[in-house]
């Protein structure tokens, strides 16, 4: 999405918001912008950032083609500060640092921006930092901060900001898009509900990681069922060395979850929303005599738990642990 007519497609309440301050010269110091991955952070970001640079804006339009535009798309402009998780959270010495560049002068101009990514992963130390920049707002620093899990974000930095919530993409709309690129109906299905951004999707359906993952969550449920005194060899010797990193691991989690959510639809006789298993496959019914409808809620719950325990940065080997007896049980 490169302009606000674009934004206006996909997230119509969001560009009217943003593009009415800007019409009325009433830019907040600070925004939150909050959605699901592949709903248009990142873009409406750049746009805003492209605003108060743009040498030859067109009323909320920036012009995407004097310097100030062109460089923020490549990331290189000398007072936009771009700041995202090293490992797994923005540690205080990146705020530390952010606070010193601000201490200068800005090199083209006197505006600064900076953006976070991944604003829910700020340290307890980050957030505090943060929190004096905005509690002592200049007039020429704007603040933009993105996440998927805005109640990780503390209230005092929630409070400062103007909050820009979007919406979800519509699943249907964006399945014929993957269709129309190529992919089958049946893989639409299932990229659809991982991602909401296509090129994303079309790397995934591509990947031969992905698709052993997609093997690796088949055969975990299948020993659940079946030889459960193996499950724990199975978490040690396949699983942990195939889902390595905080990433790789909420795919997996995020792959058991929707496959046993396909059990529990096939229960309750929603085949036509399943994503992973597919209803005429002979397992799937052997899974849904073994897993009763109160078993599979349970266990739906203990994921989105073990998924929450990702995001504050537990060990995953104990999560999964953890997560197979409470499978188990």
């Amino acid at each position: 999405m490169k302009t606000w007519s674009e934004v206006t497609e996909i997230q119509p309440l969001a560009s009217k918001i943003i593009t009415n301050s800007i019409k009325k010269d009433r830019i907040s110091h600070a925004y939150l912008i909050q959605g699901e991955r592949g709903t248009g952070k990142e873009s409406i970001a750049i746009l805003l950032a492209k605003v108060l640079f743009c040498t030859n804006r067109s009323g909320a339009e920036p012009c995407q083609q004097c310097n100030a535009c062109k460089r923020i798309d490549s990331g290189n402009h000398p007072d936009v500060h771009w700041i995202e998780p090293e490992g797994q959270s923005i540690k205080k010495e990146q705020i530390k640092h952010l606070q010193k560049e601000f201490t200068y002068s800005g090199m083209e101009s006197e505006q600064k921006v900076y953006v976070i990514k991944g604003a829910d992963t700020l340290t307890t130390n980050a957030a505090n930092r943060i929190l004096k920049f905005l509690e002592e707002p200049s007039k020429q620093t704007t603040a933009i901060m993105m996440t998927e899990n805005s109640q990780s974000i503390i209230s005092t930095i929630r409070s400062r900001c103007q909050i820009i919530d979007l919406q979800p993409l519509n699943p249907q709309a964006f399945q014929k898009q993957l269709v129309d690129s190529g992919m089958t109906e049946r893989n639409a299905v299932l990229m659809s509900a991982l991602t909401n951004n296509l090129d994303d999707a079309i790397q995934l359906s591509e990947d031969e990681w992905f698709a052993k993952s997609r093997k690796l969550m088949i055969q975990l449920i299948e020993i659940f069922s079946k030889n459960q005194d193996e499950v724990f060899l199975f978490i040690y010797n396949q699983w942990m060395p195939h889902f390595k990193d905080r990433n790789q691991q909420e795919q997996g989690l995020d792959l058991l979850l929707l496959a046993f959510r396909d059990i529990l639809y096939s229960h309750i006789g929603k085949e036509a929303s399943m994503a992973v298993l597919a209803s005429d496959d002979e397992k799937l019914e052997s899974l849904v005599m073994f897993f009763s409808q109160e078993k599979l809620l349970a266990i739906l719950n203990t994921l989105l738990e073990a998924k929450r325990k990702l995001k504050q940065n537990v060990n995953p080997t104990l999560v999964m642990e953890q997560l197979t007896v409470q499978i188990q049980g």
